[in-house]
């Protein structure tokens, strides 16, 4: 139980404000395209779908209440306890779904509000009989409040975190962007690396690639897949961004493993998902003990004219996945046979020195990329705990 400063004031939400909620619009008043956003519950916090006029926004505008520049709106069903803090932009919202707290800001700062309602376990609520935010749930919440300078210094602190992960967030996603250019520049041969000015040749799948698979006879039974054993057993739900996730992965037995040297894998071999979700691919991570292959994945083991993190990088480009849009096209059947990968074709550099310098470059912007997600976590865990210190009055600011 949560012991606050003796000069922090208990109260309920209701005595520092009231609900509002916009005027409900109804499906034949939008349109895809327009003047004004319109936010439902699913589109809350995102990008507008659906758009109103200026007219009906502005009728409305004057008529029903609407949210100013920093209130606190909140979704009261779906998702329950959704929280943004409103920058001011013409928009509109879905009536009772979405509400706000018109608050006293004698007493309560709005970014304050803001991060109590972000840090309050609304979720809790999920699951029970209560499958939304009734107004009577919101104003009855209790809130212990400190001075309001130290409201604002709280709520500024906090800002900043926020500030530095969506900086973050935002140059993740430029450099993201800048790694999709570049493996599609650099395995086009559209851009050369320094150094490197030789022939680029079209080579044919079965040319550079043999690809195996674990077959029918080998079929494995579901008391076979352990949570401990001698060797993973790598399936398709085990890729995660280009590699394979090995933390909820499943063993097998050292005879199983045995049982067909063609899938047995290793680091830097190239998986392909070739039912379900077909065309996934992941490359194999240092593993610490032997690996085989689950029924619906392809090994691709490249011969010598062919590196197999280049490889990799060309089966992660447009060049594979427009082959497999081709194949998928107008197809209820989502299986990948190895008599369609012989139409595949792709160009690679002669030299193997240039492939591998290829994805040396285009593996350090993952590694960058990856920095950037691990120090945006880091902050994320850092701003949960300043949030419950700060907001619980267990870590005190000067004023």
């Amino acid at each position: 139980m949560v012991t606050y400063p003796e000069d922090w004031k208990a109260l309920q939400l209701k005595d520092i404000g009231n609900i509002q909620m916009c005027r409900r619009i109804f499906q034949y008043q939008t349109k895809k395209n327009g003047q004004i956003p319109f936010y439902k519950i699913g589109t809350f916090g995102r990008n507008a779908d659906a758009y109103i006029s200026r007219e009906l926004f502005e009728q409305f505008r004057k008529m029903y209440p609407y949210p100013s520049k920093g209130d606190v709106l909140l979704s009261a069903a779906g998702t329950v306890g959704k929280v943004v803090l409103f920058d001011g932009r013409e928009s509109y919202f879905q009536d009772s779904n979405i509400v706000w707290l018109k608050v006293d800001e004698s007493k309560i700062d709005k970014r304050f509000l803001y991060y109590f309602y972000k840090s309050f376990p609304w979720k809790a609520l999920e699951g029970t009989t209560i499958r939304r935010l009734y107004n009577n749930i919101i104003l009855n919440t209790d809130i212990f409040l400190p001075p309001l300078l130290e409201q604002q210094v709280i709520a500024s602190v906090l800002s900043d975190f926020d500030v530095h992960i969506d900086n973050l967030t935002e140059l993740i996603e430029k450099k993201k962007a800048i790694r999709a250019g570049a493996l599609e520049d650099l395995v086009s041969g559209n851009t050369r690396l320094g150094g490197f000015d030789g022939e680029w040749e079209t080579v044919a799948f079965n040319d550079v690639i043999t690809p195996k698979a674990r077959i029918g006879w080998q079929g494995l039974k579901k008391g076979e897949y352990l949570k401990r054993g001698y060797s993973y057993l790598i399936g398709g739900t085990d890729f995660q961004r280009g590699t394979i996730n090995l933390n909820d992965i499943s063993y097998v037995t050292k005879g199983r493993y045995e049982m067909d040297s063609n899938i047995q894998v290793e680091q830097d071999d190239v998986l392909v998902t070739k039912d379900g979700t077909i065309g996934k691919v992941a490359l194999v991570p240092e593993i610490s003990k032997p690996a085989t292959l689950n029924s619906g994945v392809f090994v691709f083991k490249t011969k010598e004219r062919l590196k197999s993190i280049f490889l990799f990088r060309i089966l992660m480009s447009s060049v594979f996945r427009d082959f497999i849009a081709i194949l998928s096209a107008g197809s209820t059947i989502k299986h990948l046979y190895q008599k369609d990968l012989k139409n595949f074709e792709f160009k690679i550099p002669v030299d193997v020195a240039e492939q591998q310098a290829i994805a040396q470059v285009l593996t350090a912007m993952d590694e960058e990329i990856e920095s950037l997600e691990t120090e945006k976590v880091k902050m994320m865990g850092i701003r949960k705990g300043a949030m419950d210190d700060l907001l619980t009055g267990r870590v005190r600011l000067k004023v």
